[in-house]
């Protein structure tokens, strides 16, 4: 089996296909080292969250089907931490849940929507509660909260950690990893690379955000950065005014999105989109940094925590994310090519990820399970639009998102804007 991406991705396939069968032989291939893309530079989430709604699921293979897709996704918060524990790779995994904050009369009515739309899926407290102002408050100390919605299905981990312990556990299961080996074409049976080819029965494409890189692939995901920022390690007090006792991670219900955790060592690292989409799906190394966003994300940041006003920011960086034209990720082999492929997480990979190596092997090793019958596998998504149409949309898309948050902030009401164009805002 030869595996193109050294990420999450990559690794959790190559780990579950030895651990299913130690005889196989599995080679990563990765262009630059483990964990260079949004495996070692996302906010820490791992997360039950698909990209795909349970209704968008429900329209592409049945309620039960789309059921079983959000169960997978919620064992999948426990497998990660089962495996790691296991594994002895101290990616500080703690299972705090996760906070989403209404701050504004709209984003109160979005979490209340949120509870109740749960409800009707049959959904119940132990997946998604609502929290009164009291109880949120008491949770995370940001300013203005009204209340919350609450979900026990996030653990928030250190991303290095995790893929350098994962791509050390499956070297000790016998994978070779040829790390600064850049496949230039994946095809049947073969991997490309400026050193010679891969030959293998099958060739796993892991590539996710750096996937138009790839020929014939410039359409299939957009690559779309997220942008992060760090404090300094805060003293005792700090913490004390902005909770996260258990480490939950946090955001809240804005329209453009948010993200934030305590660290093990005690920063605060916080993350957010807002970056701009770069004309024919370019993926350079300055798009990791922008400082126009980094100054946005601190000013939102001490806006929601007034106490951290001041506080240093000791790191900044950023990287692509994959997004697909549907917003819905998906895995899948061709057996008739041998070619499979596993991608399209818009963010929410952590521990998409892990389900997602799985599946593979379940799929490579042709097992009929629960995992191989989840409406995912075998999707197909559109190809998103030539330029220049794609960068017109996208960004009109991003800046319609920025506007309606701007608009409830000063309206106090829900977002005509995010109403007028509900399908730039969420797939």
């Amino acid at each position: 089996m030869a595996i193109v991406g050294g990420g999450y991705t990559g690794l959790w396939t190559a780990y579950s296909l030895l651990v299913a069968d130690p005889t196989l032989r599995v080679v990563v291939l990765e262009a630059e080292q483990v964990g260079h893309g949004a495996s070692g530079r996302n906010g820490g989430w791992c997360s039950a969250l698909f990209p795909a709604s349970i209704a968008a699921l429900t329209a592409m293979a049945g309620r039960e089907a789309a059921l079983a897709q959000h169960r997978a996704m919620r064992e999948t918060v426990a497998e990660v931490g089962r495996t790691t524990a296991a594994e002895g790779i101290d990616c500080h995994y703690a299972r705090g849940g996760t906070l989403v904050a209404a701050r504004s009369r709209a984003q109160w009515a979005r979490a209340r929507a949120e509870v109740a739309e749960a409800r009707s899926w049959g959904r119940g407290e132990d997946d998604l509660r609502l929290l009164g102002a009291a109880e949120a408050s008491a949770v995370l100390g940001a300013r203005g909260v009204r209340g919350a919605t609450y979900t026990p299905d996030c653990a928030a981990i250190h991303p290095v950690r995790l893929v350098t312990g994962l791509a050390e556990a499956c070297e000790r299961r016998g994978v070779t990893i040829h790390e600064r080996t850049r496949v230039t074409a994946i095809e049947p049976g073969r991997a490309r690379t400026a050193h010679g080819d891969v030959r293998a029965e099958v060739v796993v494409r892991a590539t996710e955000g750096f996937t138009p890189l790839l020929p014939g692939l410039r359409r299939a995901v957009v690559p779309v950065y997220s942008l992060m920022i760090a404090t300094e390690p805060l003293p005792a007090q700090t913490w004390a005014e902005i909770g996260l006792a258990r480490r939950e991670t946090f955001s809240d219900h804005r329209h453009l999105v948010i993200y934030g955790q305590r660290t093990a060592d005690d920063r605060l690292a916080f993350g957010g989109r807002g970056a701009p989409y770069h004309l024919g799906s370019r993926v350079r190394p300055e798009f990791d940094h922008d400082e126009r966003v980094f100054a946005g994300l601190y000013a939102t940041l001490t806006s929601m925590f007034p106490v951290l006003a001041g506080t240093r920011v000791t790191h900044a960086w950023g990287g692509p994310l994959g997004i697909p034209r549907d917003w819905c990720a998906s895995v899948g082999l061709d057996r008739r090519t041998g070619l499979a492929w596993a991608g399209g997480y818009v963010g929410d990979g952590v521990a998409t990820t892990n389900l997602a190596g799985r599946t593979l092997a379940d799929l490579v090793l042709g097992r009929d399970t629960d995992l191989v019958r989840l409406p995912w596998v075998g999707h197909r998504s559109p190809a998103w639009e030539p330029e220049p149409l794609r960068w017109l949309g996208i960004n009109l898309g991003l800046r319609a998102t920025r506007l309606a948050d701007v608009e409830e902030a000063v309206t106090g009401r829900p977002s005509l804007v995010a109403r007028a164009t509900a399908p730039l805002l969420g797939g």
